[in-house]
Order: structure tokens, then C-alpha cells, then sequence
């Protein structure tokens, strides 16, 4: 999947450089341990298992990271597509809303348009993972008390760009002939959150619900690349075989 995804995305259009892991390090090491699995074919659901004998809090780091990198570039290839016009809000159709949240600039729910709230989460992220104190690099440093925690933060906010990305511009994925590459990568991430239980069930509602009815389209009035040519919102196109 990585030379897939290298062969289908313009890297230059990443927000940021990608996360590296250190060669020579546990870490790398679990890294290429990963990459090969997914070359050799091998089931993905059987490819995100911990390795017997492996650290679970080195193994979900290691995704985290590449995770951030995969869905990096897959928004930042098709965030010309993601404006503050055809997107003010940060959303997964007409039921589901995203609003901002820290701990400096916006202390309560804020909503944002979906550029906003992308730049935001990525900066936040990025932040988290280069900070040695909740993803240590150095062996013999241990992890924190609450790192899976963090990693579920994370994880459930990228997931939120699944949602936005799959309902409201999977055009745009069909003009780049990317289909199949982002379908692999949203099986690989589900596989991995439902493998540890990284993300909350309700959380994964909108990739999995019914599209809203009519009444509820004209309700709110929302058009755009989610809606069809009738008015009605897209069956979002994830693969089945993973719900």
C-alpha cells in the first residue's frame, strides 16, 4: 500500500515533512515489521495483531504515526478540492458536526470550517508525536500512564477526516484514481482501532448509517459534493467488508 499510496499522492502537497522513525531503533524496526505484512499481502485484519513478544504501547505508536502520515497525505493532496466555501463546517454529512477543541487557542467548542479545523488537528497532532514525553524515542524510557488515551484522541479525531473526506469529496478521490488506495488505508486504520479498541463505537456511526432522508436534506439545505444531482446525499462508498 505505501507504493501505491507514493504513486497516487503528490507528497509536496503534505501540510508537513512526514514522521520518520530513527533507523536503528525499536521503533523503526516494529515499523518495517509492519510494511512488510502489508507488502507480502497478508489479510489486514491479521496484519494489525501485535507481534508475540512485541510492546502493545510501541506497536500503537508506530501506527499512530504512520497513520498521521498516510492521512496526511491523502487530505493534502485533495485539500484544494476542501475550501472554507465549499466546506464552513467541518462535518460527516448533515447529522454529524466537528467543532475545534484545546487547551490554548479554543478552549470551547469552536466551530470551524473544515480547512481550519484540518490545519488545526494536523498542527496538534504533530505536536503530540514530536513530544518525547507522550511518544518517548530513547530506549528505557517508558511510556505514560495515559498514552493509549492520547492515542484514542488522536485516532478518533483522524477518523473524523475519514468522514469528511469519504461524504463530502469522494469526487475528488475518483478524479485523482485514488479509490482503491484510500479504501485500503480506511480498512488498515479500522482494522487497527477495533483490534485495540481505540475508538469508540459511536464515533464510527456516520461511515456506517443510512444516508439521511429527503425531509432531513431539504431541512437543512445543504448542497455540495456530497449531495447527488437529485438532492440527495451520497451512500457513502466505504467498503462493507469492513463494517
Amino acid at each position: 500500500m505505501a507504493l501505491c499510496l507514493k504513486q497516487v499522492f503528490n507528497k509536496d502537497k503534505t501540510f508537513r515533512p512526514r514522521k520518520k522513525f530513527e533507523p536503528g531503533t525499536q521503533r523503526f524496526e516494529l515499523y518495517k515489521k509492519a510494511q512488510a505484512s502489508l507488502k507480502s499481502g497478508l489479510d489486514l485484519r491479521t496484519a494489525v495483531q501485535l507481534p508475540p513478544g512485541e510492546n502493545i504501547n510501541d506497536w500503537i505508536a508506530v501506527h499512530v504515526v504512520d497513520f498521521f502520515n498516510r492521512i496526511n497525505l491523502i487530505y493534502g493532496t485533495m485539500a484544494e478540492f476542501c475550501t472554507a466555501l465549499s466546506c464552513p463546517v467541518m462535518a460527516g454529512g448533515l447529522r454529524y458536526e466537528y467543532r475545534w477543541q484545546d487547551e490554548h487557542r479554543y478552549r470551547r467548542p469552536a466551530k470551524l470550517p473544515a480547512p481550519q479545523y484540518m490545519a488545526m488537528l494536523m498542527d496538534w497532532i504533530e505536536t503530540l508525536i514530536n513530544n518525547e514525553e507522550i511518544f518517548p524515542t530513547r530506549v528505557g524510557v517508558p511510556f505514560p500512564k495515559n498514552f493509549q488515551q492520547v492515542c484514542t484522541k488522536i485516532l478518533t479525531r483522524l477518523f473524523r477526516v475519514f468522514v469528511h473526506v469519504y461524504i463530502h469529496h469522494f469526487d475528488s478521490i475518483i478524479s485523482l484514481g485514488a479509490e482503491a488506495h484510500v479504501n485500503t488505508c480506511y480498512k488498515h486504520f479500522y482494522y487497527f482501532i477495533r483490534e485495540f479498541s481505540l475508538v469508540d463505537h459511536r464515533e464510527l456511526e456516520p461511515l456506517v448509517r443510512p444516508p439521511p432522508s429527503r425531509r432531513e436534506t431539504r431541512a437543512h439545505g445543504i448542497r455540495g459534493s456530497s449531495l447527488g444531482s437529485r438532492g440527495r446525499s451520497r451512500v457513502c462508498p466505504v467498503p462493507t467488508s469492513v463494517l
